[in-house]
């Protein structure tokens, strides 16, 4: 199924989607307890079309944000960088995540170099604390599209990566999370972005160094997943620093990241002084 959270007169809301229409569930509680709970789902009141919706991100309250990078072939290669021998990983503060049409918003007077990078998204559904392959795909609730929006500047000016990754609004993610009963298989999925209708990005899952189940048997066993947690699995090539000349966002714009299977992810871009 696909599930996703909204706003409803300052209240997040639970609906499931079904032929552009999103069907509120009779649930009190958000995406993470849902996850935590899983119950059943039944439907309620009057559906509502999806482009009527207010979205929420997909999930709000993850005990942690996980990401990985140079995980794709492609972007390595763009990169000029070395295919690492174990997963690189880093973490993004939940104050960044964003919803689905929703601004990304920044301050000029700290960054002016911001990038786009489309990533498919796990998200975590039990407990898992050092889990063989074998054994990840068991515990993931889902897959969901994120773009891990990055501060070119404070990235690679900084030294490290917290602060050029975790400014608020720097994750949408959304719009909706697709159960693994309905996407079973994410080795195979074309991915793309897209920056105001113009094709940045247009790669596939299948290049991923490191797949699915090797990143969260990995995670699992340096520290616990918990219910909710967003694993952010890497970008492909196509990014806006590594062109020639560099292509970064800017106030006005509207970047869209696409996957095969969840659907299409927008949002618009606000500068601040």
């Amino acid at each position: 199924m696909k599930i996703l959270q909204y706003m409803d007169k300052d209240l997040v809301q639970l609906g499931v989607v079904d032929h552009g229409m999103v069907y509120p569930i009779d649930f009190s509680g958000d995406m993470l307890d849902f996850i935590t709970l899983s119950p059943v789902v039944t439907k309620k009141g009057t559906p509502i079309p999806t482009e009527m919706i207010d979205y929420a991100p997909a999930i709000t309250r993850p005990s942690k944000i996980v990401c990985v990078g140079l995980n794709y072939l492609d972007h390595i290669k763009e990169s000029h960088g070395k295919a690492p021998d174990r997963p690189i990983l880093f973490s993004k503060f939940s104050t960044t995540l964003l919803g689905h049409n929703k601004e990304i918003i920044w301050d000029t007077a700290i960054t002016k170099k911001v990038d786009f990078e489309a990533e498919l998204a796990v998200i975590i559904g039990r407990k898992t604390r050092n889990c063989p392959v074998t054994k990840a795909m068991e515990n993931i609730f889902g897959y969901t599209c994120s773009n891990d929006v990055s501060a070119r500047d404070l990235q690679f000016g900084d030294g490290q990566w917290v602060r050029g990754k975790s400014l608020d609004t720097f994750c949408p993610i959304g719009p909706w999370i697709v159960t693994t009963d309905e996407l079973k298989a994410p080795e195979s999925l074309y991915i793309k972005c897209s920056l105001n209708d113009v094709l940045m990005q247009d790669s596939n899952t299948d290049l991923m160094l490191f797949k699915v189940a090797d990143l969260v048997s990995y995670i699992s066993f340096n520290f616990t997943l918990l219910p909710g947690d967003v694993i952010l699995t890497g970008t492909p090539h196509g990014v806006g620093t590594f062109r020639e000349p560099s292509i970064y966002m800017k106030d006005g714009d509207r970047v869209t990241v696409e996957i095969e299977g969840i659907g299409e992810l927008t949002n618009f871009c606000k500068t601040t002084v």
